[in-house]
């Protein structure tokens, strides 16, 4: 095997209809002159068609034909490498697009139920009778008698499908197809006949189906007489609703109203979502089967890396990762997409580079925020929506609320397989499944993490009993009225204590699954509650409510800054650095600019007063309520300027409002959207953009905070670029990052302007730096001054690689009464050192009496971004650092 190659820096493209294998390969030479070493590519597997980000895989082995061809991929991968750049991927091991009509896994399921060859690999729970399909609009009688569920022939492959909306297929059992094809036609009755004794053909029932429908497609191709009786067949089946309810009640799937999901669903899911059903990954047929191509691809060169997607999803992940580590061709680049709590360290037992950066993102917008400002702000909030609830109290209800609502029967799942191990000794076999439901949720709403990682290989680990410990404690509290030795027997079960010892009376392998596959569970219950509730419920200040982030926590200190990136450098040093994603609430540098807000919390405070005044007075005081009201005077100071025009500005603003108030579930929901909320909440939006006096108002402050907001990006950027690890650049973000939450922040790039950007940029850098920086400064609002610092930085990157995969990492430190609002640093490997000073909380400071320790004998050093060279004794001053720019990163002159 060869050595991995690991990348030196990323970039992220979205792949769907819209932007296919051939952009990308024309993309190839901006990207290398950029300064990137890696493509990190989207899911491009194939996919449900029309899918936009290619997370719903229908077959692992083939590429997304929306995308193109083999042959475009081919080319594609081609381009990358006569440009020097490799590709990693970003894997999708845990769930499947289920639904529609284009997966054959499911599709075969439906068909044949547990008997199906694939009935193992999606994670079914079989006792619970028929496989549920969860897609009608409306109550099944109802789209039955509206003839919205159609039975229909296909007579090239010869089969019988139910089709809802003509979008579903849903099989009929080949055993019940003498019932369509009746017996008015000799040859249709033997071969209905033929059909019903399949079960006399085992074990190739299938086999044998198959051979039959392929008989009958030969049969009415040949003859339009039976083509006819069976068209004729179908048609009267479908006239008579109480036959065709009979029919579909005897197949292997019981199609239901959406909503039926929260309460029967008996197949695990992709959080809450119907539409992607969990796989068995565990299972070594199905790993094998789902890994071929990508391990094709690892062999031939084609890719370096994965990205795993949701790896707790997983019902044992550190199994995988190291299955996956055995079962590569070579050895590649790996990261886990996993979101860490802020007292969490990634398991050093996983054999991974590390994580896809969603802390890194939260840990430059802690340095960056002013943590002077949180009581002003938290009191302006309170003033003005009236919110009395803390976070936690705010997160916990909405987990309680998943649980007893969208996922409902995920736990009724857990709770049956409780109550089935509780009845296996007397000593717990009062438990009902009720009592242990109560108390299953009060544990999994007490879980500080997202998941715990017991499994059947080796005892808890101590960091997994504590997790479990804190969420019983947790958990009685919560529950009072329970008797406390239920609590006794939950702890028990899901840190497998019940069984640790020989001859407990408890079935090992029950005991064991069940605590894995209540982790399967809080994960989503965290994510659901957490980030796509929570975060849209408490607007106090929206920059923190970022995935992975804790909105509760304002900022932090130098020393916990310094200690995250010394760990980082220690144990994770090619972890991925990301401060924009495809999941992130907002673009990177909205977020930079609304932490300007906590340095001046009085006067926003005072112009969020004056603004709901103007529109108030206009608009009356009905919806949007105050808190929705507060999130979008930050939306729209965070996502201007109107780029594409005002009606532009609207729609987006639009879309991420909408959004919110369903995430938020208080007056509105996607299952039972409250149209008149949310209609008089955008007109509050559109009079708003089309309010002169409110513009008057607005326009002028957002200018000063868009001002001030450019400070932190350039310092987010400059940071993600020089600390430990490979920095990730979102599609489109290495100019300004100004989008709202998704779908918002998936709009089309205009890369032809970022070539051309970075063609002028560089040419102008080559000619005078200092002067070119100082223009682009003073014009900030195209984007190129962002552009020039990360190629700049990007291709020292590419100058010292070394230094930056395995440099030191060393806090220098400040002294002066602007000590604190400045952070420098050191990278250091041999005598190639760089030597980075940045400037906390967008604002003035007294950098005139604040230095910055600079160890060493007396030299030269040159600022690559400005050019500009210092010669420091024993310290360096802040303001000459930070003569032009709010960051510098520092090399010695040779």
């Amino acid at each position: 095997m060869t050595d991995a190659v690991m990348p030196r820096a990323t970039y992220r493209l979205q792949f769907h209809a819209g932007f296919r294998f051939a952009d990308a390969a024309a993309l190839a030479p901006y990207l290398a002159r950029l300064g990137i070493s890696h493509v990190y590519a989207s899911p491009w597997l194939k996919a449900r068609p029309g899918s936009t980000h290619g997370y719903d895989i229908v077959d692992h082995t083939a590429f997304n034909p929306e995308l193109g061809t083999e042959a475009d991929f081919r080319a594609m991968a081609a381009a990358f490498k006569a440009n020097g750049l490799g590709q990693i991927l970003d894997f999708v091991p845990n769930h499947m697009g289920v639904g529609g009509a284009d997966n054959p896994w499911w599709l075969d399921v439906l068909e044949w139920g547990e008997a199906s060859d694939f009935a193992g690999w999606l994670d079914i729970d079989w006792q619970q009778g028929r496989l549920l399909v969860p897609f009608l609009g409306d109550q099944y009688g109802a789209v039955l008698e509206a003839g919205q569920l159609e039975l229909r022939f296909d007579a090239e492959a010869g089969s019988f499908a139910i089709w809802a909306y003509g979008t579903h297929k849903l099989p009929i059992c080949p055993l019940h197809y003498g019932r369509v094809l009746g017996e008015d036609d000799p040859a249709l009755e033997r071969l209905g006949d033929a059909f019903a004794g399949l079960p006399e053909w085992r074990p190739r029932v299938a086999a044998r189906a198959r051979d039959l429908q392929g008989g009958l497609a030969q049969m009415v191709a040949r003859d339009a007489a039976l083509r006819g009786a069976v068209d004729r067949a179908v048609a009267a089946l479908n006239a008579d609703k109480g036959l065709l309810d009979a029919l579909i009640r005897d197949q292997h799937w019981r199609a239901a109203h959406f909503r039926v999901a929260a309460d029967d669903i008996n197949y695990r899911r992709f959080f809450n979502i119907n539409e992607l059903a969990g796989l068995r990954m565990e299972l070594p047929e199905l790993f094998e089967h789902a890994h071929r191509l990508v391990f094709a691809l690892l062999a031939d060169g084609t890719l370096d890396g994965l990205r795993i997607d949701h790896v707790d999803g997983l019902l044992d992940p550190k199994g995988y990762l190291l299955t996956l580590r055995e079962a590569a061709p070579r050895p590649f680049y790996l990261v886990v997409e996993k979101i860490l709590a802020r007292h969490e360290a990634l398991r050093a037992d996983w054999p991974v580079q590390g994580t896809t950066g969603y802390e890194f993102a939260n840990l430059v917008m802690g340095l960056l925020v002013d943590p002077q400002g949180e009581a002003a702000l938290s009191s302006l909030y309170a003033d003005f929506t009236g919110a009395e609830q803390d976070f936690d109290a705010i997160v916990l209800d909405c987990k309680l609320r998943i649980m007893r609502n969208e996922m409902a029967g995920e736990l009724a799942m857990l709770a049956k397989g409780a109550a089935q191990i509780a009845q296996q000794t007397p000593r717990s076999a009062d438990f009902t499944r009720n009592i242990l439901s109560r108390g299953l949720a009060a544990i999994v709403a007490g879980f500080a993490v997202y998941r715990t990682y017991v499994d059947a290989a080796a005892p808890p680990t101590a960091d997994d009993r504590r997790e479990i410990e804190v969420a019983v404690a947790a958990a009685r509290r919560q529950e009072p009225d329970l008797d406390p030795s239920v609590f006794d027997f939950l702890h028990r079960l899901l840190t497998t204590d019940l069984v640790a010892q020989p001859r407990s009376g408890f079935a090992r392998h029950a005991v064991q699954r069940l605590a894995m596959k209540v982790q399967q569970y809080s994960g989503p219950i965290m994510a659901k509650g957490l980030e796509d509730t929570a975060f849209y419920r408490y607007n106090r200040m929206v920059a923190l409510n970022e995935v992975g982030g804790h909105p509760d926590h304002f900022g932090l200190t130098l020393e916990e800054f310094h200690a995250a990136n010394t760990e980082r450098a220690r144990d994770w040093p090619l972890a991925m650095l990301s401060t924009s994603t495809h999941d992130t609430k907002r673009g990177e540098d909205t977020r930079a600019r609304l932490l300007v807000l906590a340095g001046m919390p009085e006067e926003w405070a005072s112009r969020v007063q004056e603004w709901s005044r103007i529109l108030r007075s206009a608009h009356g005081m009905g919806a949007p309520d105050r808190n929705d009201e507060y999130l979008f005077y930050q939306l729209l100071l965070g996502a201007w300027p109107a780029d594409g025009g005002a009606a532009a500005m609207v729609e987006r603003l639009e879309g991420a409002m909408v959004k919110s108030m369903r995430e938020a579930k208080r007056h509105s929901n996607w299952a039972s959207p409250d149209q008149a909320y949310e209609e008089a909440t955008l007109g509050f939006v559109r009079h708003a953009l089309a309010s002169q006096p409110f513009l008057a108002a607005f326009l002028p402050f957002q200018e000063r905070v868009a001002r001030l907001g450019l400070r932190n990006s350039l310092v987010q950027t400059a940071l993600k670029l020089t600390l430990p690890g490979v920095p990730d650049i979102y599609q489109g973000a290495e100019m300004w990052d100004l989008s709202l939450v998704d779908p918002d922040n998936r709009r089309p790039v205009d890369y032809a302007r970022r070539d051309a950007a970075l063609a002028a940029v560089q040419a102008a850098l080559r000619q005078d730096r200092a002067g070119a920086m100082r223009a682009m400064a003073a014009d900030w609002r195209d984007g190129r001054l962002k552009l020039a610092l990360t190629a700049t930085l990007l291709a020292h990157r590419a100058a010292e690689p070394t230094l930056y995969a395995e440099g030191s990492y060393q806090p220098l430190q400040a002294s002066g009464p602007a000590a604190q609002r400045l952070c420098g640093f050191i990278r250091q490997r041999g005598d190639t050192e760089l030597r980075v000073v940045a400037a906390r909380f967008a604002g003035d400071a007294a950098w005139e009496a604040t230095t910055l320790d600079w160890p060493g004998q007396a030299a030269d050093w040159q600022d690559l971004l400005t050019g500009q060279s210092i010669r420091p004794s024993g310290g360096l001053k802040a303001s000459d650092a930070l003569r032009d720019l709010p960051v510098a990163v520092f090399i010695r002159r040779r």
